[in-house]
């Protein structure tokens, strides 16, 4: 690698935003902003699970918190029947507390049938990445192969966080209902046990950031990638070339739900709980604004304005001369930035990273490049 590409690469703002969110903890040393900077995290990554669905395949999606939800009460389960009070309801298995509370006096106790597999932590951590998935690819299989499109789209994923919301409250046996699942077990690999306000914790989540940010700009520079942009550019022609449309929106939209899932799981080691409260329209739409704010078309962008819009946030919430105007203020910025800036923050990000004119020497290397054929060769030979 010569010098040029290596500082290309080290001055690319993928490089610039990984090294940023590891700096932090470098000079915070209150545990209560250790975790609430993990939060900020996790909810960037929700951004980029949504930046691959809305800003990429073009799907937009507003019931993100359904997925997200799932990976929560996922992880959620397994970590609540590895809790000392699981543990200790004189049972020969683990027992989660409000299920005793729930037992009819006279009634033996028993473990619900839809806990006995979380018993292991591995189970729901896998559990809470393949379930959104799999759901994800449920609900778009009927959607996009019974021809549902453009806003309909919107209202029918927004239809299904309302009725998992629901479901989760009214199975008030086995969900605990409004309360959640709490009093969580602490997230423990080989015997060590990722405490949700120290140090381990944030690096987990910031990792984890880190290589699904990769990972999924990996995804967008393959052919499928490329794909889901021309779909978003024009269906019609992308399917006169013979692509199934339908598969690869499918695809799309339940790999973003295992990264909404992933980061429901991060959630719920950070933040010790799941309730129906995570999985509400109002997350589901606060998803789609730091998306929209960041730029939904740059992943960067979108995780940097879900950590931008959830500090602001509460650092307007917890003033006292702003406490009830809060809402209306961050209302007002979210209009001022999609107003004067369509595509985002990340629009003035752009203009700081344009590369500068190339030297004599890759002027001439560029000149000597055969051009690049960006057509979509078709799917299958034709007659």
């Amino acid at each position: 690698m010569n010098v040029t590409k290596l500082k290309r690469v080290m001055l690319s703002p993928y490089t610039l935003f990984i090294i940023a969110i590891s700096i932090p903890p470098l000079f915070v040393v209150d545990p209560f902003w250790i975790n609430r900077l993990g939060l900020y995290l996790v909810f960037s990554i929700l951004a980029l699970s949504m930046s691959l669905c809305w800003g990429y395949a073009g799907i937009l999606s507003l019931g993100h918190g359904a997925f997200f939800g799932l990976g929560a009460y996922c992880m959620a389960m397994a970590l609540k029947l590895l809790s000392p009070d699981s543990l200790t309801q004189g049972t020969p298995f683990p027992l989660p507390d409000f299920i005793v509370w729930n037992t009819p006096p006279g009634e033996a106790l028993k473990l619900p049938w839809l806990w006995v597999p979380f018993q292991s932590q591995w189970f729901g951590l896998a559990a809470a990445l393949l379930v959104p998935a799999i759901f994800a690819a449920l609900v778009g299989w009927f959607v996009f192969y019974g021809s549902v499109s453009g806003v309909f789209i919107s209202i029918i994923t927004l239809s299904v966080v309302v009725i998992l919301n629901l479901v989760v409250i009214d199975l008030q046996p086995i969900t605990n209902g409004f309360n959640g699942l709490n009093n969580l077990a602490t997230f423990n690999v080989a015997g060590f046990e990722f405490d949700p306000y120290g140090l381990p914790t944030y690096y987990l989540i910031a990792i984890t950031c880190a290589a699904i940010l990769l990972g999924v700009h990996w995804l967008t520079q393959t052919r499928v990638g490329l794909i889901f942009k021309a779909i978003q550019a024009n269906e019609q022609r992308v399917t006169y070339f013979g692509y199934d449309i339908a598969a690869y929106k499918i695809f799309a939209l339940s790999v973003s739900a295992m990264v909404a899932g992933l980061a429901g799981v991060l959630f719920v080691i950070n933040s010790q709980y799941a309730s129906p409260t995570i999985m509400d329209v109002t997350l589901s739409i606060a998803i789609v604004v730091w998306t929209a704010v960041g730029g939904r078309d740059s992943l960067i962008g979108s995780a940097l304005g879900a950590i931008a819009i959830n500090a602001i946030q509460n650092a307007l919430s917890e003033s006292e001369s702003l406490i009830y105007i809060w809402q209306l203020l961050l209302g007002i910025l979210f209009v001022v930035v999609v107003v004067f800036l369509p595509k985002g923050l990340a629009s003035l990000g752009a203009k700081l990273f344009r590369r500068s004119p190339p030297s004599m020497a890759e002027a001439a290397a560029i000149s000597q490049r055969k051009p690049l054929n960006l057509s979509l060769p078709p799917a299958k030979q034709r007659k």
